[in-house]
């Protein structure tokens, strides 16, 4: 029974590891979707009027954000790896 122990901490880590790049590659893909979305509906707006670029920044800068949510909950599971 005592050489289970290394093999299953072993295993857990894998798991913590892939949950970690699963959360990470699939924010940024939803991330570059929204923000490719959002940048070219604002490029639009901003050819039309120049007036709108901040909101339109924003905007764009709110997509960005669930990309560091990936990479929050990433470093998160990392740092659970004993």
């Amino acid at each position: 029974m005592l050489f289970a122990t290394p093999l299953l901490s072993y295993a857990q880590a894998q798991e913590y590891t892939l949950g970690a790049g699963l959360s990470i590659g699939l924010a940024a893909i939803g991330a570059g979707i929204a923000v490719g979305m959002a940048g070219a509906a604002a490029m639009g707006v901003i050819a039309e009027k120049s007036e709108m670029f901040g909101r339109a920044l924003i905007i764009i800068a709110l997509g960005e954000g669930i990309a560091i949510y990936g990479l929050l909950i990433a470093i998160i599971l990392l740092f659970v790896i004993k």
